[in-house]
């Protein structure tokens, strides 16, 4: 894969996280179902596979959050016990992430930066964590290459991304973010040309020094028509986002036409950097 075109990249809307309104934490704001609707089923994700299936103790270990935002999922990694790094090119999502991992006496560390280049040396994290993020990059390929860098040999790498398919082009897409009806999603926050084939990232894991070890879907924890109704319900003002996401939940699948995650290792040794 190459770089995003500048043609391409200009459609998709990031200045939705510095404005004065993403408040990130507020119930009533859209990216709270990211606490709600979607941080359980990757921070159950992450917990197999890093504690139960890779035996890491956290103790002591350093975490890195690339695309923190808010830092909703990065207060999940600081409770799991790792020493926490977020990192995010909007100051205004860093300022909120940082007032409320106070408010949370949670101990975590932000910085102000992009993926493409991490202010981070070599080998400096044990695990790193991309969610809701490679999909928004201007050029994947560099940051799966500074992932890699910056990530010890032996360390996981927790990721979820947006499959570029038929079926997520009309859901993520259409339904999610365009058509009026059901949209909870701003028009422009994703792009669907920019949304990564598994097979896509699984090469670009390969030629940037990683063991790739799998790759999950997820999907709503319902029917279409029932999701439908419930975003339909959204929409018409009878439901806030709090409701939605009390009813509207991702859930691990083998369906990954929509939304997949996965982890890969990084290679002891690596030619690639």
């Amino acid at each position: 894969m190459k770089a995003v075109s500048d043609e391409i990249y200009k459609r998709i809307d990031n200045d939705l996280y510095n404005a004065e309104s993403n408040t990130w934490w507020e119930p009533g704001n859209v990216l709270y179902l990211l606490k709600t609707s979607v941080n359980p089923v990757r921070v159950g994700y992450a917990k197999r596979k890093l504690f139960d299936e890779m035996h890491i103790d956290s103790k002591g270990k350093k975490a890195l959050e690339v695309g923190c935002g808010g830092g909703i999922l990065s207060e999940e990694i600081a409770r799991m016990g790792f020493e926490t790094t977020g990192i995010d090119p909007s100051e205004h999502s860093l300022e909120i992430a940082r007032n409320h991992a106070k408010q949370s006496g949670l101990a975590i560390k932000y910085d102000k930066g992009s993926g493409e280049a991490l202010p981070y040396e070599n080998a400096s994290f044990d695990v790193v964590f991309c969610c809701d993020v490679l999909e928004h990059v201007r050029n994947l390929p560099k940051v799966i290459s500074e992932i890699s860098r910056v990530l010890k040999p032996g360390g996981a790498f927790v990721f979820d991304t947006l499959n570029r398919t038929f079926i997520s082009k009309l859901v993520a897409i259409k339904i999610w973010q365009e058509w009026k009806r059901w949209a909870f999603f701003p028009p422009n926050l994703h792009n669907w040309k920019m949304f990564i084939k598994p097979e896509e990232l699984k090469l670009l894991l390969l030629d940037h020094g990683f063991e790739f070890k799998e790759f999950r879907g997820t999907e709503p924890n319902l029917p279409i028509p029932k999701m439908l109704s419930y975003l339909r319900k959204r929409a018409k003002g009878e439901w806030t986002f709090v409701e939605l996401g009390e009813h509207f939940k991702l859930v691990e699948s083998k369906d990954m036409n929509i939304l997949y995650m996965g982890f890969a290792v990084k290679k002891a040794e690596s030619k690639k950097l």
